[in-house]
């Protein structure tokens, strides 16, 4: 636990607010003091953007070859992506899309190795980057393929509350047929394995959403909740000893701030987590996707090349997800000294949000 945590931190699309985040966010020397960050991308990029940034005048940085040769108290730069990958600051581009790639692979392997302790990655244009030759939907289902994870959980939490996804990035056409009761029991485990491990919830207790209007209304506006999530629910609870409620009718449940009473909720779909929780938790919201071997976070935001260049970005989504980052190291570290002590420890509750809220 006296380790320092290493936090590999891949730039994004050149072209957007990644690497304004990111410097502004490392400008705070007590990040500095919490963890070695590892900055995967261009020295290059980086030394364009930080002489915008008054914050970052006295950052004091280091060129490395490989995340072993990170050193505390310094912002580590690895040259991940080449030189000759050019820069149009708030256009979208294959050249930045490439540049994010080679970013987010390099940082994959350190991991792999064991070089880094958590990654936490910088938004990316989903288009451009399938030009380039990414093959997935988006970070999540990227992190599970690489981690050889049988499922992950795209798991947004905040210091209010924590929402996940039964179905990722998944045009809504397809969304009702992927709602099946073992694809729900799968989400459900994962959750509640993330809760116990990463947060430190000892039974915590999940709300289950509804995939029609109001639930189904007892059948009447769709069947899904009778036929598939009822019964996932009730298997939920008597075969794998998860404390699973529901389901609840999103509009309902949101409205009446009922997400406070649980520990976790599970939404059916992308935007029926999402929305209610960039509504209520856009400058603190951290994307983390659960049940990998290794901790990944990401600010929940995306390019911004609207506002790129202009350094308007506001750096705290990206602070909110290295400490989070730092705190689930922190959290499963405890658990496996707990697991390994069951006589000595019988519970524990993980650092909660409110613990690393920015100081004024």
């Amino acid at each position: 636990m006296g380790k320092k945590i290493v936090v590999g931190i891949t730039q994004g699309d050149t072209n957007g607010i990644g690497y304004e985040v990111i410097i502004k966010a490392l400008s705070d020397a007590r990040m500095l003091d919490m963890c070695i960050p590892v900055v995967y991308g261009s020295s290059r990029f980086f030394g364009y953007y930080r002489k915008h940034i008054i914050e970052a005048e006295q950052m004091a940085t280091n060129i490395i070859n490989s995340a072993e040769d990170a050193r505390p108290k310094r912002v580590n730069i690895i040259n991940a992506v080449p030189d000759n990958l050019s820069m149009e600051v708030g256009q979208p581009t294959a050249d930045g899309a490439k540049a994010a790639l080679i970013s987010l692979q390099a940082a994959v392997a350190d991991a792999k190795r064991g070089a880094l302790d958590a990654i936490v990655t910088a938004p990316f244009n989903k288009h451009t980057m399938a030009s380039a030759g990414f093959a997935f939907p988006g970070h999540t289902e990227y992190f599970i393929h690489e981690f050889g994870a049988k499922d992950g959980l795209m798991f947004l939490c905040s210091e209010m509350f924590r929402v996940g996804v039964v179905t990722n990035h998944l045009p809504l056409s397809k969304v009702s047929a992927a709602i099946t009761k073992d694809a729900i029991l799968s989400k459900l485990k994962l959750m509640n394995d993330s809760l116990i491990r990463d947060f430190g919830r000892e039974r915590p207790k999940i709300a289950v959403l509804g995939l029609n209007p109001h639930a189904g209304d007892d059948g009447s506006l769709g069947t899904e909740e009778k036929d598939v999530i009822v019964p996932a629910i009730e298997e939920a609870n008597s075969q794998l000893n998860i404390l699973a409620f529901g389901p609840y009718s999103p509009d309902g449940f949101f409205g009446s701030n009922a997400q406070r009473k649980f520990d976790g909720v599970l939404a059916m779909y992308h935007d029926q987590g999402l929305i209610p929780f960039k509504a209520m938790a856009f400058d603190n919201g951290v994307n983390y996707t659960a049940g990998l071997s290794i901790v990944r976070t990401s600010p929940d935001h995306g390019t911004g090349y609207d506002i790129a260049g202009k350094y308007l970005a506001s750096p705290d989504p990206m602070k909110y997800a290295i400490y989070s980052a730092i705190d689930l190291c922190n959290n499963r570290a405890r658990y496996a000294e707990m697991s390994a002590n069951p006589m000595e420890i019988k519970r524990f509750e993980g650092p909660k949000y409110e613990r690393t809220i920015l100081p004024e």
